[in-house]
């Protein structure tokens, strides 16, 4: 076997990684059409010699690249979507967009898939170094933000054959992600009614836009009776019009419905279903309903989170500098102090101590139940044993979605937190390939949850993806 550890590897390949994730958050795309962000992932991939996947799943935005022979498969997953209307000058403390109503990377994708390419570059040559069978694969997944790619990833069978499925995420605090997640379905509601004179033959009109505002009436007096920690929200995406004298014949909205098991999320969903009814009913107009994404929660696995968070104190600390604090306590000022030190609760950290980016590991299963939403790497949990750590890459109280995210995505210091991300995954991996006991026991207990756990895809019914073949001019 090799004498190196795997993170040597990574080291040795960092700079071209930190200058791979400053050209994707130069290049802010949005859910399916990462044109140019996944190209330059998949140059990546080719220049480090994988045998490159294209177009997973039928998608055109989903690269992958996968090396090795034989042996266990892990997968590690990376995402390079950004959010729209966050467009941020890099590296000041003031919201500045660099183009107006433009997009930008406040959820720090473009460090996330950077850094799983680096941790599965790193291991495809510590395995050939290592001579230990195994493959690793990584997967570059487009359309997180509410595009429920995965999901469909599972659908097509793309994690049929992965053992081990390892990813990261950015953000204020380094620690192993808390299983903890919503299960959620999106789906649009679309309602038919006939137009009429508002004023000369107001009776004859059946109005779409009346069946819209009952049905959100309908959902809001339901959240009284919602199981605790469920969420619904909403957004009118067709409103029929913009002259109040005609009695709107068409109306469209989007329904998010959110619950803390699958079991939960489709029974509350019929009951929101059962309310559009109910609203077209009133209106004596039409309603139909096409999901358009979905997913699961998350499943944890005990085995793989200790070998994680092992491995993150193992490993230390990013090792921010001088330079480092002082801009992000210049961020903090921009802040809500409450909003920092709640924070820091949440993670079982002290609310008051503490530098502006966070050195420490926060406690093994740490993390509010209350402060929570979705993501689609809880439906590959569903199918293939997961693991996820946090990495600090930003001041403590640096909110997801937002300019001051954007504004820090290509410091100093989120180049470090990236590049510990990639070296605490890789590590994980290693260890995985090397001590074969240990992914057999984070597999047998993935086989024994999922033994009295009957799974349903949340995307099992919803429509064939529409996607675009070429970036937008």
């Amino acid at each position: 076997m090799g004498n190196e550890p795997v993170s040597a590897y990574v080291d040795r390949r960092r700079q071209i990684y930190c200058d791979l994730s400053d050209r994707v958050w130069g290049t802010p795309e949005l859910n399916f059409q990462e044109f140019r962000s996944s190209a330059e992932h998949a140059r990546m991939i080719e220049v480090e010699g994988f045998r490159v996947l294209k177009q997973i799943a039928g998608m055109p935005t989903a690269v992958g690249g996968e090396a090795g022979r034989d042996g266990p498969v892990i997968a590690v997953l990376g995402e390079y979507d950004a959010l729209p209307r966050l467009s941020q000058v890099a590296g000041i403390t003031a919201p500045q967009p660099l183009i107006q109503g433009g997009n930008g990377h406040g959820c720090g994708h473009n460090l996330l898939g950077s850094a799983s390419l680096l941790a599965a570059a790193a291991l495809k040559e510590w395995l050939a170094q290592s001579n230990l069978p195994g493959r690793v694969r990584y997967i570059g997944c487009p359309a997180e933000e509410g595009g429920s790619a995965k999901s469909f990833m599972v659908k097509a069978g793309v994690f049929d054959d992965v053992d081990i499925a390892i990813c990261w995420h950015p953000g204020p605090f380094t620690g192993v992600t808390t299983p903890l997640s919503l299960a959620c379905v999106e789906a649009e509601f679309a309602f038919s009614g006939r137009a009429a004179h508002a004023a000369a033959a107001p009776h004859l009109g059946r109005s779409a836009l009346d069946a819209i505002e009952l049905m959100n009436v309908g959902v809001n007096y339901l959240r009284e009776h919602m199981p605790p920690g469920a969420r619904v929200h909403y957004a009118i995406t067709e409103t029929g019009g913009i002259a109040p004298n005609v009695v709107q014949a068409q109306a469209r909205a989007r329904h998010l419905v959110r619950a803390a098991t699958l079991e939960e999320m489709w029974s509350l969903f019929s009951r929101v279903v059962d309310i559009a009814r109910g609203a077209a009913l009133m209106t004596g107009t039409t309603m139909s309903w096409a999901q358009v994404a979905g997913e699961a929660n998350l499943i944890g696995n005990s085995v793989l989170e200790q070998l994680m968070d092992e491995t993150l104190r193992r490993l230390g600390s990013p090792g921010f500098d001088i330079a480092d604090q002082a801009y992000a306590a210049a961020i903090q000022t921009t802040l809500n102090p409450a909003d920092i030190r709640s924070a820091r609760m949440n993670f079982n950290l002290a609310p008051d101590s503490g530098a502006a980016l966070t050195e420490e590991i926060y406690p093994l299963g740490a993390g509010s139940p209350n402060a929570i939403g979705s993501t689609d790497v809880g439906t590959v949990s569903w199918v293939a044993p997961t693991v996820q750590c946090r990495v600090a890459t930003c001041a403590v109280g640096t909110p997801a979605h937002s300019w001051q995210m954007v504004a820090q995505g290509c410091a100093p210091a989120a180049h470090k937190g990236m590049v510990f991300a990639a070296k605490a995954m890789a590590e994980v991996a290693a260890a995985l390939y090397a001590e074969p006991y240990l992914l057999r026991a984070a597999c047998q207990e993935h086989a024994d949850f999922r033994a009295n756990h009957p799974f349903k895809n949340p995307i099992e019914n919803a429509a064939q993806l529409d996607l675009p073949t070429a970036a937008p001019n």
